[in-house]
């Protein structure tokens, strides 16, 4: 017998068995096209060759072997819109998304405390307490440690340290129903470059801030660029202190005060202040000094908004404090009639002059100070109905046509006089029809 019929007849070990292909089996199995598809699916799984569960199907993440600071970087460049998907990869990159908030606003708090809704309400009663933010707060920090600016009501001095600890570049804070008390804690922000206290509003709630609070305030944020005090008890030295330690202040807004008489003579001591607002103030100084002899030397614009200006000593105390403003906004300030505005002649060097609402100026007024401000520029008279287009002289036309913008609406009458001369429509209009 040969050999080759030998080999055909001897029997074959099970372990030398050559495995069957994947198209013998698909030829030898045919008939399981015709099977249901449960049948179908569930032969074909027994066909399957097993997978080793040693064998990992995801490969391995690399990203594991970069620190924390590297990785927040690379996220960084990717746009905003596509990084809420990347912290749905895993929960690292789901911490490392909250350290990338910059900005976060919670009108409801209650789930950083306890997990449960609170309702948000502005009555000073019905306030979260001071234990509930500070828990809040330490559980935001903690979570977004990248944050540049925060708003926050009725908090302590421990919370303001927690969230100093966590947040080292934050840059803006907003208080509200903060006290001398709670300002201890906000030294401890080295890169805080605006801060807004809002230390009580009328029918809503009422705290404390004194020359004490703004003494530890001038102390603690020494690299404040903007600041804004609302509802403030504090006087002359509390603000000499903000201007002898904040020498990089710019921008001092002082709104709805209450501070004690002569506190306007600190902003001498403000030598960088360069642009001064004062917003619903009810008087300005109680009693200012007389005999101010210096002024805020790199001051350059001054803006009052819904202001009381019916006292003189104390407007002619301001304009003197700010005689070196180039720019000067009246918003809605009551008071302002022609004696009043006739102090601004102290302003020498003013290029803007901008008014709104002042109701008891008149064009008359308005042209004995302007006429001697020889480097105007830009002038704006919105809704001042006092002011009338019939009452313009020539040489306060000329002055209009050598300014390099005039915004001229003190009432819609001129507003709409303004737009048709524009147009050209109406020129001819004076040669049939007779002004009644």
């Amino acid at each position: 017998m040969s050999y080759r019929g030998k080999k055909e007849n001897s029997p074959v070990s099970p372990l030398k068995k050559r495995r069957a292909s994947w198209s013998e089996l698909w030829v030898n199995h045919h008939h399981l096209l015709s099977s249901s598809p449960l049948d179908f699916a569930a032969k074909f799984q027994s066909l399957t060759p097993p997978i080793s569960k040693s064998k990992t199907l995801l490969p391995p993440d690399f990203t594991l072997l970069l620190p924390d600071l590297i990785l927040i970087r690379i996220i960084e460049q990717i746009p905003k819109s596509h990084r809420k998907n990347l912290s749905l990869v895993c929960k690292r990159w789901f911490k490392l998304h909250g350290r990338l908030v910059r900005s976060l606003r919670l009108p409801d708090w209650g789930f950083l405390a306890s997990g449960s809704y609170q309702s948000w309400s502005f009555f000073e009663e019905n306030l979260l307490s001071v234990e509930v933010v500070d828990r809040g707060l330490k559980a935001l920090a903690g979570g977004c440690s990248n944050l540049r600016k925060l708003v926050v009501t009725n908090t302590s001095e421990l919370g303001l340290l927690n969230v100093a600890e966590e947040c080292s570049r934050l840059q803006e804070l907003e208080l509200h129903k903060c006290s001398d008390s709670v300002l201890l804690g906000i030294g401890s922000f080295e890169n805080l470059q605006i801060l807004r206290l809002v230390v009580s509003v009328d029918g809503l709630y009422h705290s404390l801030v004194s020359d004490i609070g703004l003494m530890i305030l001038a102390q603690g944020c020494k690299r404040l660029v903007k600041l804004e005090l609302v509802g403030c008890e504090g006087g002359f030295d509390g603000i000499k202190e903000i201007g002898q330690c904040c020498q990089m202040l710019e921008e001092l807004t002082v709104c709805d005060h209450k501070m004690e008489s002569g506190w306007l003579g600190g902003l001498r001591y403000c030598e960088n202040l360069k642009t001064l607002r004062l917003v619903s103030c009810k008087k300005i100084d109680n009693d200012p000094d007389d005999e101010l002899s210096c002024c805020c030397p790199a001051l350059e614009r001054l803006q009052l908004e819904k202001c009381q200006l019916r006292d003189k000593n104390t407007v002619k105390a301001l304009f003197k404090m700010c005689e070196a403003a180039r720019e000067i906004v009246f918003q809605d300030c009551w008071g302002l009639d022609n004696d009043i505005f006739s102090m601004a002649a102290a302003f020498g060097r003013v290029k803007l002059l901008y008014l709104e609402g002042c109701s008891l100026l008149t064009t008359s007024g308005l042209e004995s100070v302007i006429l001697h401000w020889h480097e105007l520029e830009h002038l704006k008279v919105v809704s001042c109905k006092n002011i009338k287009d019939s009452e313009v002289s020539p040489s306060l036309s000329a002055l209009f046509s050598a300014l390099v913008e005039l915004q001229w609406r003190p009432d819609t009458r001129s507003h709409l006089s303004s737009s048709l001369t524009e147009t050209g429509i109406g020129g001819k209009g004076g040669k049939f029809f007779k002004k009644t």
